[in-house]
């Protein structure tokens, strides 16, 4: 979990952000609405830093906490009634649709950004510049496993030495958008692979392996990108690397994605969702781009506020990953529940 810890004093009393208003002895006086959110790794910076600002703007009087889960992880818990917003690096998919229906749960689909989700190697490593679609596909597909593990085994000029391989855990939105993009099939993949649904424990493996091979979201990579080298994909036009121009220009394909949070319609009609709904959508196109991802123009932030307000639910995706769609051609969908 992730809380702001601003602490201001006045008096006897302190007010620290993200947890409660303290007496002199220590005791509460009052209950603060609260805000709980959970999900995506790589949403998890934005949404971070629109909490923390929107908390200090409200002046602590509204708490907001925000977990991770991964994307699946905080869709179980969503689906449960558990959290109000969910962040989620992949449209929700049909199954959680299906047990979001059998609980009752309608839901505000909400696109904050794009992300280039990105295929890195050790810096070391010097005879990869880009990699094509079908040689990803040969190192990840399932049938790979324990089968495909040195780097000649994809190309014959690439060094005879295993590769050491780290990806997005199960439960992460990630996991689901490699593996359809690469694979072709949602969750298709290898298992014999270090996962994790913390994205710097995978920047962390690449960096310290010279033969290490991961993917993440591009915010991590921008991050450390001292300690990491991108490929560039290509998707039969040449090896692209992402950035800002290939993101918006639809040329770094098929790993350009949108990114979401998702809000509970039950919860939608409390004051202080509206607020922080509405303070994330104003504020995001300039937090977004702090935290290394690409924001949305002003006007899609604009229509999220009316969308949001009109309790406008479901998704524009029909439950499923929606590869290759731009942001024009989102907003221009129906949405289904």
């Amino acid at each position: 979990m992730s809380y702001a810890l601003l602490r201001f004093s006045t008096g006897t009393l302190t007010l620290i952000f993200g947890f409660m208003l303290l007496g002199g002895s220590g005791t509460m006086v009052f209950a603060r609405p609260l805000i709980k959110i959970d999900g995506s790794s790589t949403v998890f910076p934005i949404t971070e830093a629109v909490a923390e600002d929107f908390q200090i703007a409200k002046k602590g009087a509204i708490m907001v906490t925000a977990g991770i889960s991964g994307t699946g992880g905080g869709f179980k818990k969503f689906c449960r009634n558990e959290v109000d917003i969910v962040n989620a690096s992949r449209p929700i998919l049909s199954s959680e649709m299906e047990q979001c229906r059998k609980n009752g749960i309608q839901f505000i689909e909400l696109p904050i950004a794009f992300d280039a989700l990105t295929v890195a190697v050790n810096p070391g490593n010097n005879w990869i510049q880009s990699m094509t679609i079908a040689e990803l596909k040969k190192i990840w597909e399932p049938a790979a496993q324990e089968k495909i593990v040195s780097w000649n085994q994809i190309n014959p000029a690439w060094p005879d030495a295993k590769i050491k391989l780290f990806g997005a855990g199960a439960d992460s939105g990630t996991f689901d958008y490699f593996t359809e993009a690469v694979v072709g099939k949602v969750k298709s993949s290898r298992g014999d692979f270090t996962a994790s649904e913390d994205d710097n424990v995978l920047v962390q493996g690449v960096a310290s392996d010279l033969y290490a091979l991961g993917f993440f979201g591009y915010a991590y990579y921008i991050e450390n990108n001292k300690k990491l080298k991108a490929v560039a994909i290509d998707n039969g036009n040449g090896g692209i690397l992402p950035s800002m121009l290939t993101v918006q220009n639809g040329s770094y394909q098929p790993l350009s994605r949108p990114l979401f949070i998702y809000v509970n319609i039950k919860s939608a009609d409390k004051p202080e969702i509206g607020e922080f709904v509405t303070f994330y959508m104003q504020h995001a196109q300039q937090l977004v781009e702090e935290v290394r991802y690409f924001p949305l123009k002003k006007e899609f932030y604009d229509f999220n506020i009316k969308h949001f307000r009109s309790k406008n639910p479901g998704t524009a995706f029909g439950g499923e990953a929606g590869m290759g769609l731009s942001i024009e051609e989102l907003y221009k969908r129906e949405r289904t529940q």
